[in-house]
């Protein structure tokens, strides 16, 4: 039983390290869920910078606090506002996207317990090559940009 115990421990060690030296070439900064009343869908904001010298492509993202978690992005074309599934971003080397008001953003729905401003919700980004990345969002009010 001890032999099969240590064995886990190394995989669940290896596991954790490569994810630590993959996640230092994504940047996720100011990661924040913009809470609407009752049941309607969060938004998640943040700026997500590659500086790995190899292209990373986000496929999706997922939380424990929510059902659905999608990537969307908002467009104005002549006047008209509309909203649109994305069903990948691909960052090359180097390069930063801005996940906000009017742009892309994560749209989180169904809420899976209550949520109050200032709560701590993990977001996990989840990317083409299997990686995944998990990043604490801060609850803020709807009016916050």
């Amino acid at each position: 039983m001890r032999h099969s115990y240590r064995q886990l421990i190394s995989g669940l060690l290896l596991l954790a390290f490569s994810a630590m030296i993959w996640a230092a070439d994504l940047e996720v900064t100011d990661a924040r869920l913009r809470l609407l009343p009752g049941d309607l869908p969060a938004a998640g904001y943040f700026s997500l910078s590659n500086t790995s010298g190899e292209s990373v492509v986000l496929v999706g993202a997922e939380s424990p606090a929510f059902e659905r978690v999608t990537v969307h992005q908002s467009t104005q074309d002549k006047g008209m506002a509309s909203m649109e599934p994305v069903p990948h971003l691909e960052l090359a080397p180097g390069d930063a996207v801005e996940f906000a008001p009017g742009g892309y953003h994560l749209m989180l729905m169904e809420r899976q317990s209550p949520l109050a401003l200032g709560d701590e919700v993990t977001v996990t980004l989840v990317f083409k090559d299997g990686q995944r990345l998990p990043v604490m969002f801060q609850a803020v009010s709807p009016t916050a940009q």
